[in-house]
């Protein structure tokens, strides 16, 4: 069992290493990135406030002109401050398998104008924007969203054979009775590769169940089918969006609005979600309302504490995948742990090659 558990160990560490130390780097930049971006590009991520915001449907009209096939769009940051801009999230698609299509708009919510805008396979919206699609789908797509999805069933594989082979370490590294001998590379390599190892393993059956669980669907051979049809032309909602956003206010008070989607095709619903004040943030925006934007008519109301047991873990993949249920101290947690799967990939290439060096030798 041991053998078998290392060979295989062994291969899937071997064959998905790079992509694993990408997937860790990019997501460990991705837990600080709108402080990040609102850091690097503070000079044209904060407005000067000026009167009253503009309304919303304004805004997402002005969009929809720019953009007349796009799938949906999305208000990422209804809470935002008097001085910062308003951020979009447009959904499209081209009908090439080879893209990942996904867009933004940054609007100055006082004056209308745009302050940036462009897709995010390219730069043009930043380097930050770029990583948030190359960590779903290393830029390759749809080909690469199955990818990502592949890895992150080879790292679960991968920690529990892991788990197989140091079975009789893991209590002694969990009590700190285990050394880190540093005689030379090898038994340093060894040691971090079993220490680390154990440390990152709750958390990496975490990581990287969740984030299979979010692209499970790219295994579906219609969604594959729905992607080579291109996007028609949009239709506008014929309710104002902001009478929808009012309604919305009104009929759940108390939801603390963290997004508003708006709806762009035919048979889709204005749909606002957020958090309410008694709930964990390990459930995220899990609370929502929807309506009918031809007719305004609530459609649905989803709150999460009269959800099931399976709903609310469905509620929680994304915020236990991202770490955006705490403060700053558990989204360092987040960045140290996620640079773990990269360390081990490169420990673990340093013991195959000394095994494989063995070999040759003898």
């Amino acid at each position: 069992m041991s053998r078998l558990a290392f060979t295989l160990h062994s291969w899937l560490g071997l064959i998905s290493g790079i992509f694993l130390l990408l997937l860790g780097l990019s997501g460990s930049a991705l837990v600080f990135m709108k402080e990040i971006d609102h850091l690097v590009n503070a000079d044209i991520l904060r407005v000067e406030p000026r009167g009253e915001r503009l309304p919303l449907d304004m805004m997402y009209r002005s969009i929809l002109k720019n953009h007349p096939t796009s799938a949906g769009i999305a208000w990422l940051n209804p809470d935002a401050e008097p001085e910062e801009v308003y951020e979009f999230r447009l959904y499209q698609n081209d009908g090439k398998l080879s893209t990942y299509d996904l867009a933004m708009v940054s609007v100055n919510p006082y004056s209308g104008k745009i302050i940036r805008e462009g897709n995010l396979k390219d730069l043009s919206t930043g380097f930050l924007h770029w990583m948030v699609q190359f960590h779903w789908s290393f830029q390759l797509g749809i080909p690469g969203l199955l990818l990502a999805t592949i890895f992150a069933l080879t790292m679960l594989l991968s920690t529990l054979t892991g788990v197989i082979i140091y079975r009789k370490h893991v209590w002694k590294v969990l009590t700190f009775r285990e050394k880190l001998k540093c005689k030379n590379w090898r038994t340093l390599s060894s040691g971090l590769h079993r220490i680390v190892g154990v440390w990152a393993l709750v958390f990496n059956i975490v990581i990287f169940l969740t984030g299979f669980w979010m692209n499970k669907f790219s295994f579906d051979p219609a969604y594959w089918k729905r992607q080579t049809i291109a996007m028609p032309e949009s239709s506008l909602a014929v309710r104002n969006i902001d009478q929808l956003l009012s309604k919305a206010k009104t009929e759940m008070p108390d939801l603390i609005i963290k997004k508003v989607y708006m709806p762009t095709q035919p048979g889709k619903n204005f749909l606002v979600s957020g958090t309410v004040a008694s709930q964990s943030a390990v459930f995220g925006n899990a609370n929502s309302i929807a309506l009918d934007p031809l007719t305004g008519k609530t459609v649905a109301m989803v709150r999460i504490a009269d959800q099931n047991i399976p709903e609310k873990l469905e509620a929680a993949v994304f915020p236990l995948h991202v770490g955006n249920f705490g403060g700053v101290i558990i989204k360092v947690f987040y960045v140290i742990i996620g640079l773990l799967p990269g360390l081990l990939s490169i420990t673990g290439a340093l013991l195959w090659w000394r095994k494989f060096r063995k070999k040759r030798v003898f």
